[in-house]
């Protein structure tokens, strides 16, 4: 359905997910579109949760977000319309981007660009001052990879399962995954911060250095390289 957006999101605190929700639902939503949302309960991993929300959908256009992300532009389904149909090779929308695959797997370890408001971690996480903001006069950059916390597509693909079964490295392995498609990934110019990311607690990273490394051992290749390198190789 071209004229349909979907939000989905892995829900387990229904608390944060309705604040998450009130935001989508003051949305400026364009005249014959419609919006739905979607919240997956129970979800065994973020690749699974997102492809059972996928399923349910037959929206053309969809929003993979974290619950604990608040949209603070109003005209974000406007905004994010005209940025795919400016470029049809665009698949996929992030908030926060990387210009190329970092060498150790670790995404913020690359030059990033975007924007965003975010309650203050507890935990070492980048400075927004470390930020590369793009004020370019094309309205937005390609990227090689963008943070999972904001998602975007205007196509269908599967999350893996396979090789994912926690809740980290499903944005990298999504990014490679529409590079290798033939699909752009693009961030958009935030003269202000479209969302705030409320992530004011230290996700659970156990996993992480285990996901690192298979994702290193499966997009070797790639490891370094910018987005045009891969849509080239």
């Amino acid at each position: 359905n071209p004229k349909q957006i979907a939000f989905i999101s892995c829900v387990n605190d229904k608390e944060e997910y309705m604040e998450c929700r009130h935001y989508i639902e003051k949305l400026y939503i364009p005249k014959s579109y419609e919006t739905e949302l979607i919240a997956i309960e129970g979800a065994s991993s973020m690749a699974a949760g997102y492809n059972a929300g996928m399923k349910r959908s037959d929206a053309e256009y969809k929003v993979y977000l974290h619950q604990d992300v608040f949209v603070r532009n109003r005209y974000l389904i406007r905004d994010l319309l005209r940025l795919f149909r400016s470029d049809k090779t665009i698949g996929m929308v992030g908030m926060i981007g990387y210009d190329r695959v970092s060498s150790d797997g670790i995404m913020w370890h690359a030059k990033r660009c975007g924007n965003l408001y975010q309650s203050k971690p507890e935990c070492t996480y980048p400075s927004l001052f470390e930020y590369h903001y793009s004020l370019s006069e094309d309205g937005f950059s390609y990227v090689a990879q963008i943070d999972g916390f904001f998602m975007a597509t205007a196509f269908d693909l599967q999350w893996d399962t396979k090789l994912l079964t926690g809740w980290d490295f499903y944005d990298a392995f999504q990014s490679i995954r529409f590079l290798q498609h033939g699909y752009k990934i693009a961030v958009p110019v935030q003269r202000h911060p479209w969302c705030l990311h409320d992530d004011n607690k230290l996700l659970n990273l156990y996993r992480y250095d285990h996901d690192r490394h298979i994702f290193m051992q499966t997009y070797e290749e790639f490891l370094g390289k910018s987005y045009s390198e891969i849509l080239n190789l």
